[in-house]
């Protein structure tokens, strides 16, 4: 499966993103490959293969997981500690969404 430019410029303003006629050529190319591998999954016959739920489905208890272990939430000034800019008790963010 091809992807085409128009295709690639369509996932990009979709994300917001502006982006060169390079970057185009380069993202065509990576979607491509991505898209030439999936095709490849495709092929295999996995009728005779069993639905998982997750990969340590029979694995032993807890073989690579961390205990489950309630902890107490950040309170409001620590959350905000490290933050470049808040103000009121929020994170202030740059306004991105100018359409």
């Amino acid at each position: 499966m091809k992807i085409t430019e128009k295709e690639v410029r369509y996932v990009a303003d979709l994300a917001n993103l502006r982006i060169t006629d390079a970057e185009v050529a380069k993202f065509r190319a990576d979607l491509d490959g991505i898209l030439g591998h999936i095709d490849k999954l495709n092929e295999l016959d996995v009728s005779g293969v069993e639905p998982m739920a997750q990969v340590l489905f029979e694995a032993a208890d807890g073989a690579t997981l961390r205990p489950d272990v309630a902890a107490p939430p950040l309170d409001n000034q620590a959350a905000l500690a490290n933050a470049p800019q808040s103000g009121a008790g929020y994170f202030k963010v740059p306004k991105i969404i100018e359409r």
